[in-house]
């Protein structure tokens, strides 16, 4: 889950306290509820708040000067609410609240879901078996996920359908321009030559835009996800994008971004990447993607252009946590994968 504003307790505790309470939204004894910043995320500043035997969380928008897409935790409360009732796996949502007087941004509640976090997608601490069980719960969200009836769940106008590549590479490149720091020829190339190589191939389904496996939180006794987090980047898209994203972690190591790019995938009882691929598009009932290096080179630098705008952030004070500045650091590499990537289509 993502992190939080620093600092206990909050400026604003004595005002969300009292409007829990006009709102019946956490029952029990809300005057003496702890509230405690969830560490490790970019984007939008997570609170734990516990109160007796019950506990929810807090997610809310960082202060300060945002981009005008960025950091809607009203969309995030929405698709998750939506997704109550269908195997993805969702926390149960509790209440939003649009008002910026109360903890002085739009914030929404939801169920604390406890249970195992993976940071590491090497999976250290697990058995080969393990590991594998955990690929394979991974594929199986991925592919309910985009499997998902949008019309059916009230999601039929979450986002635009068609030109999901042509809409995204124009949106990032806008992005990274707004928040450019310094040159880096990548990028620039990347920008050039994505928005003219984009597949004919046509899809649109609920795209989750961050899946990665440390937005899973599972049991602690098996691997089932109990929980997919950190909606904020979610539309109507090309499943494609959110697996290729996902995909990163097989063509980088862990000095760069949460990946184990040279690996023995075997020993590790990991799957490599065309059989993790394969088995999702068997989940499915579809065909293996053609293009495969272009949802790469375009996830490399996706991400590459949000960091940087992560790094923009760090540098204006504005960044959820600690360790912005030191995401400008990894841009410039992650560019480059993206288009070596781009380079294998014929660039």
């Amino acid at each position: 889950m993502s992190g939080g504003e620093q600092g206990a307790p909050p400026a604003w505790r004595e005002a969300l306290l009292a409007y829990l309470a006009q709102h019946d939204v956490l029952p029990g004894n809300v005057d003496k509820a702890r509230i405690t910043p969830i560490a490790g995320g970019q984007s939008n500043p997570t609170y734990l708040i516990a109160a007796g035997g019950d506990a929810v969380v807090l997610r809310k928008q960082p202060p300060g000067q945002l981009l005008p897409s960025a950091h809607a935790v009203d969309r995030e409360f929405r698709v998750m609410q939506a997704l109550q009732a269908t195997p993805v796996p969702v926390p149960r949502m509790r209440h939003y609240c649009a008002s910026r007087e109360i903890v002085g941004t739009p914030f929404y509640l939801m169920d604390f879901v406890r249970g195992r976090t993976f940071m590491d997608p090497a999976l250290p601490d697990l058995t080969p078996p393990e590991r594998g069980a955990v690929y394979a719960e991974v594929g199986r969200v991925l592919a309910a996920l985009h499997d998902v009836d949008v019309a059916a769940v009230g999601l039929a106008d979450y986002g635009r359908a068609g030109n999901y590549f042509e809409r995204q590479i124009a949106r990032w490149s806008r992005q990274y321009r707004e928040t450019e720091t310094a040159p880096i020829a990548a990028m620039d190339a990347l920008i050039d030559w994505l928005p003219q190589h984009i597949p004919a191939h046509e899809a649109t389904c609920l795209v989750h835009g961050d899946y990665r496996i440390d937005n899973l939180i599972f049991a602690a006794d098996r691997p089932q996800a109990l929980a997919l987090l950190d909606w904020e980047l979610s539309t109507l898209g090309h499943p494609f994008a959110d697996l290729a994203y996902h995909c990163m972690c097989w063509r980088v190591g862990p000095e760069l971004w949460r990946g184990f790019a040279g690996s023995d995938l075997n020993r590790l009882g990991i799957p490599d990447e065309a059989t993790f691929v394969a088995a999702y598009c068997k989940a499915r009932g579809i065909a293996p993607p053609d293009d495969w290096d272009f949802y790469l080179a375009y996830s490399f630098f996706r991400i590459a252009a949000i960091l940087q705008g992560v790094y923009a952030r760090a540098k204006a004070g504005n960044a959820a946590s600690g360790d912005g500045a030191a995401m400008g650091a990894k841009v410039a590499p992650l560019a480059a994968l993206g288009w070596q990537a781009a380079e294998r289509c014929g660039a």
